[in-house]
């Protein structure tokens, strides 16, 4: 049989790095000679290409635009493998993750994220465990197929996962959803958790920006909000308290009205790690409803965001309530 081909993306990030052993200085790795750094991978029975984005960047700096760069590499080389590796920063990994998830529908091969807290040439790092595993999965038959987040033994949704650690390897997590799979001595695929998406393979590279994301805090100048609500923003993410509770300000509730009927929408989603927006809990809630602000369900900040680049982006404004209301990728309860 032959062995699985699996394409290596490199995009930049601390597991693509390398430090000098006499100035210590980090630099990045050419990934054309990964198995120098990590020569376990020629233990696996694969077929590894990679490439790289123009210029691999800290994850910190990423855009739409890179995401783009990512989502035509997937696009072009997508009939020629059989998995996927995006070695990737983890400060924005899941926005990443996210927004793949929503630009690709019909996915039929694993597309999986991993990066490290270390860089791949400290002795230490997490980069090996997290590349090597990422690479066996890919190019598993048993795989869900998906984009997915794997980190620290752990594969995530990709749409469900957020980092919660900047200290510890365990730096991913998935506050609303089982993992997809376990790596222990064996790696255990929980398949009745994977998404089942049969439609063709579509890849959507459109994303709106014109969408702004606020936190809803004790004090806050609610001026602020209603210059954003007025500005050209055509998607709001509302991050409130709790079940989707805010503090009650007739002047706000006013602009958000006035933001809604003249074209706009507004997505309410929870600060919470955990839990989901329920808009009949509240009286701030119960108002925010009857304006026709949207009910985010358990969504991450992570696929709210990219969830309203994308529906804003690619359908026609009747459409978006429903769509930003409802699962179209496996990335909050129905």
């Amino acid at each position: 049989m032959s062995k699985p081909k699996i394409l290596i993306i490199y995009t930049g990030g601390t597991i693509g790095m390398i430090k000098d052993p006499e100035t210590g200085n980090l630099s990045n790795v050419d990934f054309n000679l990964i198995t120098q750094h990590v020569p376990e991978i020629k233990r696996l029975n694969l077929e590894l290409s990679s490439v790289s984005i123009q210029q691999p960047i800290d994850s910190a700096q990423i855009t739409t635009e890179h995401w783009r760069e990512i989502g035509d590499l997937l696009f072009a080389n997508y009939n020629n493998y059989d998995g996927f590796v995006i070695l990737h920063g983890t400060d924005t990994m899941a926005y990443t993750a996210s927004a793949l998830s929503f630009m690709f529908k019909g996915l039929q091969k694993p597309v999986i994220l991993t990066g490290s807290q270390l860089p791949i040439g400290v002795i230490r790092t997490d980069g090996k465990e997290n590349l090597i595993t990422a690479l066996e999965i890919a190019g598993n038959p048993d795989s869900p197929k998906e984009v997915a987040v794997y980190f620290d033994y752990m594969l995530l949704r990709g749409n469900r996962s957020n980092k919660d650690s900047a200290e510890h390897f365990e730096a991913f997590r998935s506050p609303n959803y089982p993992p997809l799979a376990t790596a222990g001595v064996h790696i255990e695929f929980h398949k009745s958790f994977y998404l089942v998406d049969d439609q063709p393979l579509t890849y959507f590279d459109k994303l709106e920006e014109a969408i702004v994301l606020i936190k809803l805090y004790p004090g806050i100048n609610w001026n602020f909000i209603k210059t954003l609500v007025s500005s050209n923003v055509r998607g709001v993410i509302l991050e409130s308290f709790g079940s989707g509770n805010g503090l009650l300000n007739d002047e706000v509730f006013t602009a958000f009205d006035q933001f809604i009927k003249s074209g706009g929408v507004i997505l309410n989603t929870t600060q919470c790690n955990s839990g989901a927006v329920n808009h009949d809990l509240y009286k701030a809630g119960e108002q925010f409803k009857a304006l026709g602000v949207i009910e985010g369900g358990d969504l991450t900040t992570e696929a709210a965001v990219t969830k309203m680049m994308y529906v804003l982006a690619n359908y026609p404004q009747n459409e978006w309530g429903k769509l930003l209301a409802e699962p179209i990728a496996g990335e909050m309860d129905a």
